[in-house]
């Protein structure tokens, strides 16, 4: 007797990226934060959500600085130059590994160390019955300008109905591969996340209100702000 195939969540992160507007001199997804680098407490928060069928990080050519990973953890060195490129990448190391094209990827910012299970859990929930799939996002809080080449204000734009990307991103494996192998020979050109490539193939993401929480670090001044917050909710 054959029993349906119920679909898997893969937790797939680019972790390529040299991280040069956050400093140091080193890719910010291994600086420590709150004494551990920030890409380990990403992969705790994944870790802790039991639909979670394991995790696939994609590094660089010769990155060995996941060693500590263990078995829990597929760390695969297929990094590209670009962030799409990296993620293509993955997803075909997940199909090549056993993943079927309707389980789903749940991409996501190494550098985003703040998010939690319970954030994770919510855009499963929400993207599980969909057709699609979607992505955490937050709604616009403040006024959005237009700069001219002289650093001056072109235009200001209503903030109605904007919302600002962020991750986990989650889409089915083949929908998302198909939808990125669409770009490839364009060097990825024009896609910023994988909602940009679902759009660009047809298809509405699904929009889950995240977390003013869940940002991703970028300047100097986010790893001081992910270091208090770590640090205030171990305490």
């Amino acid at each position: 007797m054959t029993t349906a195939h119920s679909p898997r969540c893969f937790a797939l992160l680019p972790c390529a990226g040299s991280g040069s507007r956050a400093g140091a001199g080193q890719p910010k997804q291994y600086r420590l934060v709150a004494g551990a680098p920030m890409v380990r407490h990403t992969l705790a928060a994944f870790a802790a959500v039991a639909r979670i069928a394991g995790a696939l990080v994609v590094v660089a050519p010769g990155d060995e600085a996941l060693a500590w990973a263990g078995a829990a953890v597929t760390v695969a060195d297929c990094g590209g130059a670009t962030r799409a490129e990296s993620v293509f990448n993955g997803l075909n190391v997940l199909l090549a590994q056993g993943a079927r094209a309707d389980d789903w990827a749940l991409v996501h910012d190494a550098a985003r160390c703040l998010i939690t299970p319970a954030l994770i859990d919510a855009l499963i929930d929400a993207c599980l019955p969909d057709a699609v799939g979607g992505l955490l996002a937050l709604p616009l809080a403040d006024t959005l300008k237009q700069a001219d080449a002289g650093g001056r204000i072109a235009a200001t734009f209503p903030r109605a109905g904007k919302w600002l990307a962020q991750t986990p991103q989650m889409f089915r494996v083949g929908l998302l591969r198909d939808a990125l192998a669409a770009h490839a020979a364009s060097g990825f050109a024009g896609i910023t996340d994988e909602a940009s490539a679902i759009e660009a193939a047809g298809h509405r993401p699904l929009l889950v209100r995240g977390s003013a929480r869940n940002f991703k670090v970028t300047y100097p001044e986010d790893l001081v702000m992910a270091e208090i917050l770590l640090r205030s909710a171990s305490a």
